[in-house]
């Protein structure tokens, strides 16, 4: 018969497998420290030893890191997502630019739809709330905070859609995005006309995400990002167009 007998699980195994969750989850964040051996111990009831004795286990897999005098991090575990020569790659090519917001329309459209399904109540408190803080960042006409809040909204709904793999790869294109890999987003705030667009834009993606309605999610959040490609094109046009300006510019005045 294919019956063993019942062991009890080693504490530091049960530690890990706590640990483990958590960054699979996205609970626990790259680069997050976690707290003090004494209070982790005292969490998890288990002793010291028990504790060194999964974080020694996790650092051995990758998925922790313990700096001297500094404590224990989650690791970088998205930093290897994209080698740094791809990464070069598509900072240097307009074509990976555009094709990275295709592909994160499609993605994020699908993270809309399964957030209004399956996300929980506080999933979408959670949504709604950083909505408001864009809303109050909007008011102060700060471009780094808004770009900050658009980038959290976004993965509050990538959160809320339940599903891992989708969660830790675009969490991976998104650090791209804050490093400026793919294009500076706080240029699009700082023009006003772009920024009420944006904001209103954001408010139909909630307001769908709230009402639980799968279909108008999905529609916002494509209708959004199809408008920041525009955007984005409309905006490098204009780069282009200033600089063969200013060549124009310097040369007539070079004849006076």
């Amino acid at each position: 018969m294919p019956f063993e007998k019942i062991q009890s699980e080693k504490l530091s195994h049960a530690v890990m497998r706590q640990i483990e969750l958590l960054i699979l989850r996205g609970i626990l964040r790259p680069g997050e420290r976690l707290p003090s051996e004494r209070e982790l111990s005292d969490r998890f009831g288990v002793s010291r030893p028990s504790l060194r004795e999964a974080v020694s286990e996790l650092q051995e897999r990758g998925l922790l890191d313990t700096k001297a005098g500094a404590g224990i991090y989650v690791a970088d575990v998205l930093g290897s997502a994209f080698s740094p020569a791809l990464t070069a790659l598509f900072a240097a090519h307009d074509e990976a630019v555009f094709d990275y917001i295709d592909f994160r329309r499609d993605m994020e459209g699908l993270a809309a739809e399964r957030a209004a399904r399956l996300g929980s109540d506080t999933d979408l408190k959670v949504v709604d709330a950083i909505f408001h803080k864009m809303v109050a960042a909007h008011s102060k006409r700060n471009p780094a905070d808004e770009a900050a809040l658009d980038a959290e909204f976004h993965l509050s709904i990538i959160e809320a859609s339940h599903n891992v793999v989708m969660l830790h790869m675009m969490r991976s294109m998104y650090e791209l995005l804050r490093e400026g890999v793919f294009y500076n987003r706080q240029k699009m705030f700082k023009q006003r006309i772009t920024r009420n667009e944006l904001l209103d834009q954001h408010r139909v993606i909630n307001e769908a995400l709230q009402r639980r309605d799968p279909e108008a999610a999905r529609r916002a959040v494509e209708a959004h990002l199809n408008y920041v490609k525009s955007s984005l094109s409309d905006l490098r046009k204009a780069e282009r167009n200033e600089t063969v300006a200013q060549k124009r510019f310097e040369h007539e005045q070079a004849r006076k």
